[in-house]
């Protein structure tokens, strides 16, 4: 093995459940854009949901039982890279307050926080990376997750990756910033909010004439992309790890088929 291959850091893709159970895609243009920047990537087997659910639910300890899990699937590597602010924001800035009896199994969850980043940040923070050379020549708009920009600080990082990306141009939203009213749980609970929130979404998305709607959590883009259907709205809508990974050829925008129409 050369020196820097020894060097390159480990890092465990986090896959999250709806890239796993919707969108594989999301999961494997991570992995090309981690391999590209110098990271060795593994998949953790053992890994499941990150608990959000039912911390947010108020089951903690169901949310506990599933990051003691995640405390020995995740350990041993140099970082933990999730394709989600969401995800990423609840292993980093909530998990180890699940283990406040426990000083052991805290300082574990403690040592998986810190070396827990949103894809996109650890792409730009950690890695310094520089993008792949692809193209796409397209309008796009890119909508701001509650999780990854208000937990982790998540804003510049996607914008500073996809201004490398050959003719593309990002129109922003009038209030990119604004939940799309999906909110994990949330939607369930209130639907009649969730969906008036999603539609003044979809508008303020319709109004900036982009043909491409950008965002990094999946959740997000799900109930965005239901709602802009519904709308009959003709906006194709993309994790951003797709299009920094050069993959819009490969699969068909969340919500089509590869023909363009409503799967």
């Amino acid at each position: 093995m050369s020196e820097s291959a020894a060097a390159a850091p480990r890092v465990a893709l986090f896959v999250t459940c709806l890239a796993d159970l919707y969108r594989p895609s999301v999961g494997f243009a991570a992995i090309r854009l981690l391999e590209a920047a110098g990271c060795t990537v593994e998949v953790p087997r053992a890994q499941t949901c990150c608990g959000q659910p039912a911390y947010n639910s108020g089951d903690h300890e169901t949310a506990r039982a599933l990051a003691e899990g995640l405390l020995t699937a995740l350990a041993g590597y140099d970082y933990v890279v999730a394709p989600s602010g969401s995800c990423a924001g609840m292993l980093r800035k909530h998990m180890p307050g699940l283990f406040e009896a426990d000083p052991d199994l805290r300082f574990k969850a403690d040592v998986i926080a810190a070396k827990t980043f949103e894809l996109t940040s650890f792409l730009v923070d950690v890695m310094g990376f520089a993008g792949l050379d692809v193209a796409l020549p397209q309008r796009a708009t890119y909508h701001d997750s509650c999780a990854g920009l208000r937990e982790l600080g998540v804003k510049d990082q996607p914008r500073v990756l996809l201004s490398r990306v050959e003719g593309l141009e990002i129109v922003e939203m009038d209030t990119p910033e604004v939940c799309c009213g999906f909110g994990g749980t949330f939607c369930v609970k209130h639907p009649d909010i969730s969906a008036r929130m999603v539609s003044d979404k979809t508008a303020d998305i319709a109004a900036t004439g982009a043909e491409l709607l950008l965002a990094g959590d999946l959740g997000c883009l799900l109930n965005m992309a239901g709602r802009l259907t519904r709308e009959g709205k003709p906006v194709a809508v993309r994790h951003v790890a797709e299009v920094l990974a050069g993959m819009t050829g490969e699969v068909a925008p969340i919500g089509r088929g590869r023909d363009g129409s409503a799967a």
